[in-house]
């Protein structure tokens, strides 16, 4: 655990679901463009990133990477999370919710309360928590009108899926709680926006075709590139939503699917 200071030049992202997958892969973005980042993840294991894989991120990374094993559904770590990045690197500029889970399998009215329970509590609340324990902080900085809130959806924001009607509906409540985030940032020069990936080379897409009982090839069939999105594709457009020149996406989604939904030629 670091407790290295960054000099004033240095921007400074906390990144949530920051062990593997998107969120990792962000995480490397972002200190490649010169970020010191707070990397944040429950490390639940079962299915989920472990703190093995937490570590691996920040042992690649050294000093510009602080690791944090937390929970998005706790508020209150969020706050510590976000008030290290002050205490330490002099400022918090981007946050990135990048935590969800996935859960299915079956029709709207056959899926199990505690699969709805816990997808609104991480994927939406999680979220929700997210932006309410950064952004006083990114907006106390000595730059709020450079500070971005990026939050990850999903083509599932968008589009209905089949069997996956409880997914959809907090993927949806993403995209929702950035628009009004951004409406209530309005004249602080901060923003908020949703980037939405499609079928993405994670370990989520490789549950999601399980739940099916089909492959992940069969699955990217449905975008127009017709492969898997590689992590580092949707970190790069994050990356550039995070920006200063990113701001310009806001109150809105970008759409990084490979046209998904298209099934032409």
């Amino acid at each position: 655990m670091t407790t290295s200071s960054a000099s004033p030049e240095h921007r400074v992202a906390l990144v949530t679901g920051a062990a593997r997958g998107i969120g990792a892969a962000t995480v490397d973005r972002l200190v490649a463009d010169g970020l010191r980042v707070v990397a944040l993840d429950s490390c639940a294991g079962d299915g989920l990133a472990t703190r093995a894989d937490l570590d691996a991120v920040a042992v690649r990374h050294g000093d510009a990477v602080h690791p944090v094993v937390a929970d998005v559904r706790d508020r209150a770590a969020l706050d510590h999370a976000a008030a290290w990045a002050g205490e330490h690197w002099g400022r918090l500029d981007v946050a990135v919710a990048a935590a969800a889970v996935v859960r299915g399998g079956q029709p709207l009215w056959e899926t199990p309360d505690d699969a709805l329970d816990l997808l609104w509590d991480v994927t939406a609340k999680g979220v929700w928590n997210t932006a309410a324990a950064t952004v006083p902080a990114m907006l106390a900085g000595p730059d709020p009108s450079g500070c971005r809130f990026v939050a990850v959806a999903s083509a599932a924001g968008t589009h209905g899926l089949f069997h996956l009607a409880a997914y959809n509906a907090t993927k949806h409540a993403v995209v929702g709680i950035v628009k009004g985030l951004a409406a209530d940032l309005v004249g602080t020069g901060a923003t908020a926006c949703a980037v939405s990936p499609g079928s993405t080379e994670t370990d989520m897409l490789r549950q999601t075709a399980a739940l099916y009982g089909v492959t992940t090839d069969d699955l990217v069939q449905h975008q127009l590139i017709r492969r898997a999105i590689a992590p580092s594709e949707v970190a790069a457009a994050i990356a550039f939503c995070a920006s200063p020149a990113g701001g310009v996406v806001n109150g809105t989604v970008l759409h990084a699917d490979g046209g998904f939904g298209g099934f032409g030629a």
